[in-house]
Formats: structure tokens, sequence, C-alpha cells
């Protein structure tokens, strides 16, 4: 078991990002930071106008910047076009995780599983009967594979990840701690003595280069599959129910809720607090911004808002009030113009 150190020149890091180098070429970079905290030995970035007071005070060995700041930056700099993507690119040469192989003495490994090159199996780990993992996959500490499900090479399920059984999990993908995958949606039928329960026949199919947050839970379907396209992103603490698509590079912000058999298209964005019903449809490039409540189909692309902004108290509890006579005051308007005269 290791843990990389890494050190780059700044020669090194313009190449990997295709940046205009400024300054000493062989001055050597271990690890990124903000303005506010970089050494010499960091590299930072400034993506944000309002940053750009740090710049005369900051300490870092070199910073990214687009070309309009670099006059500012008096030391070494990286300019770039797109600083923020720059330093996304960055962060994986800079992440340097343990790793290890091999299956660990206090983990259970079903019967008839295949398992790849360079397989890590932590501690407490439970793999059921005829599971697949691909080359260079991370169970962690103590998550569970259900029966029959498949995961593709290099993909990480970190400690307490739940796997459900038949699921099936593209390559490239990080589960975070404590998400579940393929619990059952929530179908019951109306009973004269209660809830019948519809057991949850279909499964969940999730594509490559996907992340999930910790404690999000993604809901197996009813008869067809609940289906997570490549490069979708979900924040933590996120209710996907059952038969919810969700399309190639969506991304999903924390406590969002979305309800069973409704269908996301590609590269939308949900922010935080989001509510959608079931059964609707949203089309591709649909913004939906934080706290709406989303009942009805959208199907054309674009930013949508349905959240009450915050304000003093005061203010808001009058117009709540209002609010609350909205209906009256239409039915008196109305009433109102069909008494007066037309214009001429």
């Amino acid at each position: 078991m290791s843990k990389i150190t890494t050190r780059f020149t700044l020669a090194e890091l313009a190449q990997h990002i295709g940046a205009e180098l400024v300054g000493n070429p062989q001055h050597e970079i271990s690890s990124l930071a903000t303005l506010q905290a970089a050494t010499q030995n960091d590299l930072s970035f400034i993506a944000n106008p309002a940053y750009k007071k740090h710049l005369s005070s900051t300490q870092a060995g070199a910073v990214i910047c687009a070309p309009d700041l670099a006059e500012a930056i008096a030391g070494n700099k990286l300019i770039v076009a797109n600083p923020y993507l720059c330093y996304a690119q960055l962060t994986a040469l800079f992440n340097s995780p343990v790793s290890s192989v091999g299956v660990h003495e206090s983990a259970v490994v079903g019967k008839n599983c295949v398992l790849g090159k360079d397989v890590w199996i932590q501690p407490n780990a439970v793999i059921g009967d005829n599971v697949n993992l691909g080359d260079g996959v991370v169970i962690g500490a103590g998550a569970v594979v259900g029966t029959n499900s498949s995961i593709g090479a290099r993909t990480r399920l970190y400690a307490n990840v739940t796997v459900y059984h038949d699921i099936s999990i593209g390559e490239d993908c990080i589960f975070h701690s404590g998400c579940v995958i393929g619990a059952d949606g929530f179908g019951f039928a109306p009973a004269s003595t209660g809830w019948m329960k519809i057991h949850q026949l279909g499964s969940v199919v999730i594509g490559n280069n996907v992340e999930i947050g910790a404690n999000t839970t993604i809901d197996r379907g009813a008869l067809d599959n609940t289906f997570i396209d490549d490069g979708v992103i979900i924040d933590n603490l996120v209710q996907i129910g059952h038969n919810v698509r969700l399309g190639k590079n969506t991304a999903i912000a924390a406590h969002t809720a979305i309800a069973g058999s409704t269908t996301i298209g590609d590269n939308c964005t949900i922010a935080g607090a989001v509510a959608i019903a079931g059964h609707v449809t949203l089309a591709d490039r649909v913004h939906i911004t934080g706290m709406s409540m989303v009942s009805n189909s959208i199907s054309e692309a674009g930013s949508y808002s349905s959240g009450v902004p915050l304000g003093p108290t005061k203010e808001w509890r009058k117009n709540a009030a209002r609010f609350r006579q909205l209906d009256s005051l239409a039915t008196r308007i109305i009433k109102l113009a069909r008494k007066a005269p037309e214009d001429e």
C-alpha cells in the first residue's frame, strides 16, 4: 500500500494544459492551493475577478490566469483561456489516493465471481455470487455488491456503498460513501387493508464516467430499468426515483428529489433542493434554479425558476398574505374588466 508524492516543473505543467508559461520553467510545484494560502511550492489559479485583490499578496509559486489578468501577476504564471478548466485538469495530477491490490482476508467473495486485474477489495466488503468486477475496480471497506451485478474497469466504490442485485455499472465511475444503488422504488397499491407492495422487478443501469455523491439513492425500476447515462454527476443526498432516465452529462446538486418515471435530457443542470414531479420530461439543456418545483414537462432548452427569493421577514409576511389573496384579486379584476367600456 503506497501514497505517491507528486512534483512537477512549471514547464511540465504548462505542456500538460497547453498554457503559455511566463517565468521560470524549472520552478517545481508539489501541490495546488488558493491564492491566500499558497506558498512557493504551490500552484494557484484565478477564475473569478472577485479574487483579483489577492494577486498582489499571494505567495504562490505560480498562478494560472486568463490573458486579461496576466499583467496583474508579478511572478510565474501559466496563461490560458479557461483557468478553471485547467485547474480541474491539474487536480488529477496532484490527487494521490492510497492504492493497493488484492482481496482482504475479512472480505467475502461469492461463488462464480470474475475479478479483473488489479482489483482491490477492502476489509469487510461483501461481494455476492456471479459478480463481475473489471480491471482496477476498488471496493471500499464495508461496501456490498449484490448478486449478478457488474462493475466496469477502474470504477471505485468508497466505504459502505451498497449496490443491490442485478445492477450494471460502467467504467471510470465513482460512488461516495453511503450511497445506495438499486433499492426498491416507492411502489405501493392502495388496498382495503392498507398498502400492497409492488415488488420492483427492474434494475439500474449506469453508464461510464458517472460520479454519485455520498448518501445519494437511486431506486431500481418497477418493470423497466432506471437509467443513468454517461458523464452524469450527482451531488450528496439526492433521491432518484424508480424508472427515472438521466441524459448524458446532466448535473444534479444536493437535496434534489426526482419522482418516478421522469426523463431528464442531456446536459441539464438541476440546482440544490429542487423537486421534480413524476412522469414529466425535461428537454436537453434545461437548467433549473435552486428550490424550484417542477410539476410539468419542459420542452424547450433554457433556465427555469419557481422558488420565492429570500427577503426580510416583515416584507415576506406581507407578500405571503398578498399571495393568498391573488385568486380573489384576479376575480375582481376580471369582473371590473367586463364592466369597463370597450376601447374605441
